[in-house]
């Protein structure tokens, strides 16, 4: 004879789970974070959706993209807009990012009186290699979030640059990317386009070693 055996009846209660609440930052926290000297001026941080942000360190390919960018769009733009370089703009009350690149409508006083805020800006460009995923997938929601209207993302793992526009709070609804050989112009910016070829970083040239290895080895 089989005994019957019971199935412990499931709960809802005991099925639930909880798990612990962060708590977020504010953007007047963290710049008095930086003013008490928890937050050192030489620490590459930036504050995301209320977490502190370590940000990654900048190498030579990424530089030079940054260099390249701010070099044609000062020269194509003059006047008409402030470009800012590596430089906070508020995001909402949890975020304050540093984009690489961010064009925001012109101030005669270069926003000595106001930090610039999403409604300032005209388009932001972020150079990507090592974080391309997270700019993908955390920066351009915020920023669709924020309704900045056009993003860049400088990809330099694959050699391109994808433009997002359309924002929306689902993220950018329009994506282009553009190749060398393409020409790419700021939707927020009239009469103005560039190279895709200049505002990328050039194709690194073959050095002698790598030049001298090939010849032998078609010897």
């Amino acid at each position: 004879m089989t005994t019957p055996t019971k199935t412990p009846a499931q709960t809802a209660k005991s099925e639930a789970k909880e798990f612990p609440k962060t708590r977020k930052f504010t953007v007047g926290e963290y710049y008095r974070m930086a003013e008490v000297g928890i937050l050192h001026p030489d620490e590459r941080v930036e504050l995301i959706c209320g977490e502190i942000v370590l940000m990654a360190p900048i190498g030579n390919p990424h530089a030079t993209g940054v260099r390249r960018i701010e070099r044609f769009f000062s020269r194509a733009l003059g006047d008409a807009v402030t470009i800012s370089g590596q430089n906070p703009v508020l995001v909402g009350e949890h975020s304050t990012p540093q984009p690489d690149i961010a064009v925001l409508l012109f101030r005669e006083d270069d926003y000595s009186g106001k930090s610039p805020s999403s409604e300032d800006v005209l388009l932001l460009v972020e150079v990507s290699d090592s974080t391309l995923a997270y700019d993908r997938e955390v920066k351009l929601s915020l920023y669709a979030q924020a309704s900045i209207p056009e993003t860049w993302i400088m990809n330099l793992v694959d050699d391109c640059i994808e433009s997002f526009t359309e924002p929306g709070p689902d993220g950018y609804s329009r994506n282009t990317v553009y190749r060398r050989g393409d020409r790419i112009a700021p939707s927020t910016v009239a009469d103005v386009e560039f190279e895709v070829e200049d505002l990328l970083p050039p194709v690194p040239l073959s050095t002698d070693s790598e030049i001298q290895n090939e010849g032998e080895s078609g010897a």
